[in-house]
């Protein structure tokens, strides 16, 4: 019978493979730059959506052939970081989000687009539009919407106010809630957060810490800072704000909706190109009568489109007047897509398409 490996054997073919593994990594990385020169030439985006989203659908693939066991994620994780470093390689890409660093934004922008590429915080999500649309930056990510509170008004707000840019990718995270201080969870006489984090945590809150004072602050990024300069003060916050302000994690997973996702939108200047599975985002206003609504979206049941969200905003021009914004399930180049939507225009006022983009299927 054959004796075990030892330990430093094992490490040996490691340390062999880890050799082999950059050699390929660099190989590739010039190929990279190849393309980089070529889409540069031709004036074509660097980001490709489409090209992602196959990118990633192989690497799992593969993944399952070789039998592991690294699990899909870890090595969808390892490729997005490793299209971080292409983008660089390719030209810089500077990402707009809702600041400050640590912010929700800031961790769906670095799990989307990982830690090669640069993150470009800004004041508020209006903002993150005006940048793209004056080539500040490459693109920007906006939450549009949350499984917990719902359509975010003034992502939807910026869109009508910014034709020029429109959807090229969404992202959806898993939003977890974390206790985070310098001190011990029994010295914690307040607590800080975004008011609609702080709610988002409320039972919790009354369970674990009753005594605790909840205030608000205007980011769950301002709320680690404070807790950084403050004695006794804890913040509610994500991971990232832990890392990035020096606190510890006292209590992980607060909130009271385990199951707690928020979809981010990534806007750009340049369309993304079908994918073959993807959604479209769009917005319309109908006549101000009985039944307009109907109308519309009667279209969309003839055609067999499958709608996944419909949510509204006041036209702050007329009172009782809305927006309407939708998406669904397939891209305007799709021919009953774009029948579908050559009808429905007809039952609008207006009607805009926001941006086709492939549609996300995984949380990050």
């Amino acid at each position: 019978m054959s004796q075990p490996e030892s330990v430093a054997s094992l490490r040996t073919r490691i340390d062999q493979l880890d050799e082999r593994i950059v050699e390929l990594l660099n190989a590739r990385a010039r190929i990279v730059v190849e393309i980089g020169r070529l889409k540069q030439q031709a004036n074509s985006p660097i980001y490709a959506p489409d090209r992602e989203k196959e990118v990633l659908a192989k690497v799992r693939q593969a993944n399952r052939h070789t039998g592991g066991p690294l699990s899909d994620t870890c090595v969808e994780t390892i490729y997005r970081e490793l299209m971080s470093g292409s983008f660089a390689l390719e030209k810089p890409l500077r990402i707009a989000f809702l600041g400050p660093q640590g912010s929700f934004s800031h961790l769906a922008s670095v799990k989307k687009f990982g830690s090669s590429v640069e993150h470009v915080p800004v004041a508020d999500i209006a903002t993150v539009f005006d940048s793209v649309a004056r080539g500040h930056v490459d693109m920007g990510l906006a939450p549009m919407e949350n499984s917990t509170i719902g359509g975010i008004g003034q992502t939807m707000d910026a869109f009508l106010e910014h034709a020029q840019v429109g959807v090229v990718a969404e992202v959806l995270v898993a939003v977890h809630h974390h206790l985070l201080a310098r001190c011990e969870p029994a010295e914690v006489r307040t607590i800080y957060s975004k008011p609609e984090v702080l709610d988002q945590c409320r039972k919790w809150l009354s369970a674990t810490l009753p005594e605790a004072r909840r205030s608000a602050a205007e980011s769950s990024s301002q709320a680690a800072e404070l807790a950084t300069r403050e004695k006794q003060v804890a913040a509610i916050g994500s991971a990232l704000a832990a890392e990035l302000y020096g606190l510890k994690i006292l209590f992980a997973n607060i909130e009271d909706n385990p199951h707690n996702v928020t979809r981010f939108l990534v806007i750009g200047r340049h369309p993304a190109r079908r994918s073959g599975d993807d959604k479209t985002s769009l917005i319309f206003t109908t006549a101000h009568k009985s039944g307009a609504l109907v109308e519309v979206l009667d279209v969309f049941r003839k055609y067999r489109i499958n709608l996944t969200n419909i949510d509204t905003r006041p036209s702050q021009k007329r009172n009782f007047e809305y927006y309407f914004f939708l998406d669904l399930i397939g891209h305007q180049e799709d021919e009953k897509v774009r029948a579908a939507l050559e009808e429905a225009r007809r039952h609008c006022l207006q009607l805009s398409v926001l941006g086709s983009f492939p549609r996300a299927t995984e949380m990050l």
